[in-house]
């Protein structure tokens, strides 16, 4: 009977401690099915990945890196599993695992330049990885570069996997880590930034705009209290989303059946990987779902969209209210990062709230995009893979960054104009709501016309006008008792 790997066979090399770098230039051959290509030979990837950069040389959208890291503890994971089982050597699997490491470090980052628009299903990227890694390790094993042995980029490093199976898996990773390490944190701070903003003008009362037209009054604490909710519920989306993307298509192989792969493979591979990362990583329980769709991952960027709808709600509310500064709202005034005109001396604009719709745009942009590309799943195997996950971390790593610039330079200095904020509230025709009960509705609006048109107090109108005594009109029209129990709506009593 044939060994179907020989290689495991062989005695394990002197393993060597070198930097990273081939130590050559020019080209050398390397080989695929479809025959010899010069590759540069300071670099370790291989011939399908230089096929890749000729083929599908379409603008500068590379690949995310942060997928190619995630591979890293695919690779890591599947190469420990292939030892314990004896499908490969010990020493192998854990030289492929070393390099795997340096993957995962982003030491060999460098080795990745593939472009996001090529295959659908991400197989020129896992060949890249496979190349990179086998190389590497050996380059580490004393070999060859190029000779494939003895560690090979099919037989060894992509071992029990496909393309299919593991570039879903990468994508969740790479996901979960941009979600977790960055993005929450960044708005979790801005949500924070702006509670403690509320508690501070907890007690200012302002006017309220509904339809943009001036409403009852609110407080200032109250307002922005709604922004900072606003953030948690897209926060909590995003977690609930994650949920979906701890499910991993590893073990699927090819169409899901798990065809070349263990029976326990995938499982044991999720596990690794949950180790690794310490989080709730498992093994999907259908692969065809896993393999066939990006519904996850749709999820995860209808989150991102929620988000980003929120934020542009909060960012265009406060460059409106702090519109002027002598000819507009001017009830916040904004910090004043940088000159706004280069005609206008003097002039400062909202420009991080602008930056920050413009970031909100672009991904409720991508997220069509994403949208659109999972229905596209025909079959066994949705191709829209690398660019589900090139607009999802495009996305999730903009929208970190907005939040980090717009808590620094849009919330944290921003201040109160209170004459400003008390001289509309005192001026708000719409005060008048509170004498409904007494005078009724329609004599109330009434009041409220005849202090439009003459251009007087609502005082002057309701007491002139005979709807109302002085002493009732002044019992009713209180602004402080408007506004119900702000503290209480805060939580702070």
């Amino acid at each position: 009977m044939t060994d179907r790997n020989p290689t495991k066979r062989t005695k394990p090399p002197s393993i060597q401690k070198l930097l990273i770098g081939t130590g050559t230039t020019g080209i050398r051959k390397e080989n695929d099915s479809m025959g010899a290509i010069d590759v540069p030979a300071e670099h370790y990837w291989g011939a399908q990945t230089q096929r890749s950069l000729i083929h599908f040389a379409i603008g500068e959208d590379r690949m995310p890196i942060e997928v190619c890291r995630a591979y890293g503890y695919v690779k890591k994971a599947a190469a420990l599993v292939n030892g314990e089982i004896d499908a490969m050597p010990a020493w192998k699997a854990d030289l492929i695992a070393t390099v795997a490491g340096e993957v995962i470090s982003g030491a060999l980052d460098s080795e990745f330049p593939l472009s996001v628009w090529q295959t659908g299903s991400g197989t020129q990227t896992n060949m890249n990885v496979n190349e990179v890694i086998g190389n590497r390790a050996v380059q580490l094993a004393g070999g060859k570069l190029g000779s494939k042995a003895p560690v090979h980029p099919n037989d060894d490093v992509n071992m029990s996997q496909s393309s299919n199976d593991t570039f879903p898996t990468a994508m969740h990773i790479a996901t979960v880590l941009a979600f977790d390490n960055y993005l929450i944190p960044a708005v979790s701070a801005l949500r924070e930034a702006i509670w403690t903003k509320a508690r501070e003008w907890v007690d200012v009362v302002k006017i309220g705009r509904t339809h943009l037209q001036d409403a009852t009054p609110l407080t200032v604490g109250q307002e922005w209290s709604g922004y900072a909710t606003q953030l948690e519920d897209a926060l909590l989306l995003i977690k609930e989303s994650m949920q979906g993307l701890y499910r991993l298509a590893i073990g699927g192989t090819a169409v899901g059946t798990g065809m070349n792969a263990p029976p326990d493979f995938g499982p044991r591979v999720a596990a690794k990987i949950s180790e690794f990362l310490h989080r709730p990583f498992v093994s999907a329980p259908n692969k065809f779902a896993a393999m066939a769709s990006v519904d996850a991952m749709v999820a995860a960027s209808a989150a991102l969209r929620s988000l980003a709808i929120v934020l542009m709600k909060i960012a265009n509310d406060l460059r409106w209210l702090a519109s002027g500064p002598r000819a507009g709202l001017n009830e916040l005034m904004l910090p004043q990062n940088e000159p706004g005109s280069s005609i206008m001396p003097g002039k400062v604009n909202p420009t991080q709230q602008e930056a920050m719709v413009m970031v909100c745009t672009q991904v409720i942009g991508e997220d069509t995009a994403v949208a659109f590309a999972g229905s596209l799943g025909n079959f066994e195997l949705n191709t829209m893979r690398p660019l589900v996950i090139g607009n999802v971390l495009h996305c999730a790593r903009i929208l970190g960054d907005a939040c980090v610039q717009f808590r620094q330079y849009g919330v944290e200095g921003v201040t109160l104009d209170r004459e400003q904020i008390a001289r509309n509230v005192e001026n708000s025709l719409m005060l008048v709501t509170a004498l409904s009960p007494l005078v009724g509705y329609e004599n109330a609006a009434k009041i409220a016309h005849i202090a439009f048109e003459r251009k007087i107090s609502l005082r002057d109108a309701a007491v002139g006008g005979g709807f109302i005594s002085p002493d009732d009109f002044d019992r009713a029209i209180d602004p402080q008792k408007m506004v119900g129990n702000p503290r209480q709506d805060l939580g702070m009593e």
